[in-house]
């Protein structure tokens, strides 16, 4: 058995009924192929909460005085990444769906992000949730449960503060090893179902096993990862753009059990698969207002941005640019989005009655959703579902490295690196690297280019 993992990293734990299924989507969850391997989605939160009942979120300076770390909130990711403009011109994430999926979700879950609006201003939105089979009555004393629905607020809190009008859509999966079918495939099998169904322009996915996990991978067999690809073939015919977060491990990940890592450069999966987009973890310097006191670097602590070669899939075509870099094999990430816990977000939680409040939480978790809502943007700007947007990035990171404007690429490159647990990684440097990817973004000049390059017809 491997282990599926979500990449969320609580730094600070403090202190409504989930929305119903919408209609036409039914509570059922299809059979896994017999071919593919069970697997135990199990939570990585463990060691990462340092303060507990905070009735409020506090300025970044105060963050900074109490407990050594930056966090931050929506209003100020929206500064950061210039978000603005867009906004005024109109460009919310209206008429777009975003899906998420996450393993028993949370039962709290529109609550929560009507309080987080609410805080900061903002119009919340309601939350369809879809429950994927036998999903287990909520317990708050489980701790898987309670890990999957920390994951669970991060997701739907950070799409909604990029793209406030996209409609959510939580597809809550019955991953529970009483229940007999636990992990991967049956993730598989619900987004498969949305996609065919028509339910969503995004997909993000905050969860991911290491590839050398996977059976057969040892001798060079790589079908029990091929076998859960249907998915992601899925989404390319119904032009559904998929992400994935690229991991909290730096160059390395987490052995089978989920408490080791590998002592040397390995990489994740779904991230690793060519028809995804893996979002890495940068580090925000901000102040109270948003202003950047310093450029982006890479995400290296509690946890470092994953990146890496694929021991699984050779380099793509929309990667032959970087061949230098990446080599014969895929590269990861593609793109980053703030992921460090010195530098967390601000998330509301009420799921359990013993810590309810709020919470600052980091890890690629977080910068996956954070680009989901991105391409919830991008979507509408474009008039249609930009679907698998890597031949659109790279072709704005080519212009980017040309020298043209207006691509909205940021190049993160002051040198910092995702090496983590003794094994070296990448440094962010001039160009791709897999550390950052292509880099991030400047949302109110990155959002219309690509949904320019990204346009179909």
């Amino acid at each position: 058995m491997h282990i599926a993992r979500p990449r969320l990293r609580v730094l600070a734990v403090a202190a409504g009924t989930a929305a119903l299924a919408a209609a036409a989507l039914p509570q059922a969850g299809a059979t896994a192929e017999a071919a593919v391997p069970q697997t135990k989605v199990i939570p990585a939160v463990a060691g990462h909460q340092l303060v507990h009942g905070q009735a409020s979120p506090v300025p970044t300076t105060e963050c900074q005085a109490k407990w050594k770390i930056a966090c931050y909130n929506p209003l100020q990711y929206r500064k950061a990444y210039n978000l603005d403009p867009l906004y005024k011109a109109g460009v919310t994430g209206k008429g777009r769906t975003i899906v998420i999926v996450d393993s028993f979700g949370s039962p709290t879950i529109q609550h929560d992000l009507d309080v987080y609006s609410k805080q900061f201003g903002m119009a919340s939105t309601p939350v369809k949730v879809v429950k994927w089979g036998n999903v287990p009555a909520w317990d708050p004393k489980n701790t898987d449960m309670t890990g999957w629905a920390g994951e669970t607020t991060l997701d739907v809190e950070m799409a909604h503060a990029i793209a406030p009008d996209a409609k959510i859509v939580l597809v809550e999966t019955a991953v529970a090893e009483t229940e007999g079918v636990t992990g991967l495939p049956e993730m598989m099998d619900a987004e498969k179902f949305m996609i065919d169904h028509g339910v969503g322009d995004v997909i993000t996915q905050s969860f991911g096993a290491t590839e050398n996990t996977f059976p057969g991978f040892d001798k060079g067999d790589f079908s029990s990862i091929k076998n859960l690809r249907y998915a992601f073939k899925a989404a390319q015919r119904k032009n559904v753009t998929v992400l994935a977060s690229s991991g909290d491990g730096g160059a390395t990940d987490n052995t089978a059990d989920g408490k080791g890592y590998y002592k040397e450069r390995v990489n994740s999966w779904p991230s690793s698969d060519p028809l995804v987009t893996s979002v890495g973890g940068t580090q925000l310097h901000l102040n109270d207002k948003g202003e950047r006191t310093a450029p982006e670097s890479v995400y290296n602590d509690n946890g470092a941005g994953g990146g890496g070669q694929s021991h699984v899939f050779g380099r793509p075509d929309f990667q032959d640019g970087v061949a230098d870099v990446v080599g014969d094999r895929r590269g990861t990430p593609d793109i980053s989005m703030a992921a460090a816990v010195n530098g967390g977000a601000w998330v509301y939680s009420s799921y359990d009655p013993a810590a309810t409040g709020w919470d600052v939480s980091g890890g690629t978790s977080e910068s996956s959703p954070l680009f989901s809502g991105i391409v919830a943007l991008a979507d509408q700007a474009a008039g249609q579902r930009l679907g698998n947007i890597h031949d659109a990035l790279y072709t704005l990171y080519d212009r980017a490295a040309d020298g043209r404007p207006g691509t909205g690429i940021v190049d993160v490159n002051d040198g910092t690196d995702n090496s983590y647990q003794g094994v070296t990684g990448y440094k962010a440097v001039d160009g791709y690297d897999m550390a950052t990817g292509v880099g991030t973004v400047d949302a109110a000049r990155f959002v219309p280019a690509l949904a320019r390059a990204g346009r179909r017809g």
